[in-house]
């Protein structure tokens, strides 16, 4: 479907009629519509070019065969029950997705300068489809990065847990993180506005995020700053979960609820911020 194709399903939203429920109503499968519209097309720029699926294993490959092996025989990182390998395999799962999600607003710099945000930003969808859209696009990259760590994982003996719930749970809160961090990334994008600022701060978030989190090590070996910084930091609830669900043994040191609910509020607060903030990038 062309460009134009889409834009026509996003302009298709229905009028809301007297009755309120009913408005109500379509107003919210107008919205879905106009969101998994937005997933779409976003969605075909991957399937024309999957190239980018294999350049981003390259480096989640690297640290699971080269730094995780060998840091896996020095045995000072304390992990509990379950090897090094296996507690790092969910942090790098969890990097892997922070990566491509962070740098996923480039794209509305390039959509800016091409003229399609533009035709976009004057359809009917409202901005929190458009971002939400591109946010749950984003999730289809990382899932498709699951699928290769899992590989991986099974290649190195990761101790994988396949139950069917493990998984669908793991499935989940990966588009949850890329959800999460696209939209932050959308931010990002629209106070910036330039491909190289925004690059030049993409390579200043990402390092601190994924080292100031419990990727790699526990929480409590860290400094008491560093802690507090890492208790703040989303991806620490996202590694959390996926550890819990991801290898046997593995368990969740803040609860599964808690991960979730820092999860989903983080990306409902970004959001409505990126919603309001959108049109700015085309200023």
């Amino acid at each position: 479907m062309t460009y134009q194709g889409q834009e026509e399903r996003l302009a298709g939203s229905v009028k809301p009629t007297g009755n309120a429920f009913v408005g109500l109503g379509r107003a919210i499968f107008n919205f879905v519509v106009d969101t998994f519209t937005v997933a779409e097309l976003e969605a075909r720029k991957l399937n024309h070019d999957p190239t980018e699926i294999i350049t981003r294993a390259v480096q989640p490959a690297l640290w699971l065969l080269i730094f995780g092996e060998v840091l896996a025989q020095i045995r000072a990182i304390p992990t509990g029950q379950i090897s090094y390998i296996d507690f790092m395999t969910p942090g790098i799962l969890a990097q892997s997705v922070l990566f491509i999600a962070i740098f996923y607003g480039i794209a509305v710099i390039w959509e800016r300068d091409l003229g399609i945000l533009q035709k976009m930003l004057v359809s009917p969808a409202s901005r929190q489809a458009l971002v939400l859209g591109k946010a749950l696009s984003a999730a289809e990259r990382g899932l498709s990065q699951a699928v290769i760590i899992y590989l991986l994982a099974m290649i190195i003996g990761v101790h994988i847990n396949w139950s069917l719930l493990s998984v669908v749970g793991v499935l989940a809160i990966v588009i949850l993180g890329s959800s999460l961090f696209s939209t932050f990334s959308l931010i990002i994008a629209c106070i910036v506005r330039t491909r190289e600022r925004f690059m030049g701060i993409g390579q200043i978030l990402t390092m601190p995020l994924f080292f100031a989190s419990n990727a790699i090590y526990p929480i409590a070996i860290m400094p008491t700053w560093l802690q507090a910084v890492a208790k703040g930091n989303p991806l620490t609830y996202e590694v959390d979960a996926l550890r819990a669900l991801m290898v046997i043994g593995g368990t969740s040191t803040y609860g599964l609820p808690i991960d979730l609910v820092g999860l989903v509020g983080g990306i409902a607060i970004l959001v409505i911020l990126a919603a309001k903030l959108y049109p700015r990038v085309v200023v």
